[in-house]
């Protein structure tokens, strides 16, 4: 009982470990309230793009194109982590064992 309980943690602990892995290739998308900057950020939290239109950083005071890229980016920073603990609580729903009293 012992031995199988155990087998059962490390499945959990490998599938745990695979969706960590399939989540630096999922990515959200987010943009500027203007349309004016585009991230791209995988689940696991990793910046793959910013796209910056090239008029609204010309006309753009520095401060405001800094409070933009900050609110964006945070806002894709977000959904990420939705997308990542909900990937997370299903994989470890699916693969924990039954362990009385936990």
């Amino acid at each position: 009982m012992f031995g199988d309980m155990m087998k059962k943690l490390q499945d959990a602990q490998g599938a745990v470990e695979e969706a960590k892995q399939r989540m630096d290739s999922v990515f959200v998308d987010e943009q500027s309230a203007d349309g004016n900057i585009k991230i791209s950020v995988s689940a696991s939290r990793k910046v793959k793009s910013i796209e910056l239109k090239p008029e609204f950083v010309q006309q753009a005071d520095p401060e405001e194109l800094e409070d933009h890229l900050i609110i964006t980016l945070n806002k894709a920073l977000s959904k990420a982590e939705r997308v990542f603990e909900t990937e997370m609580a299903a994989v470890t729903k699916k693969n924990m064992p039954n362990i009385p009293g936990l």
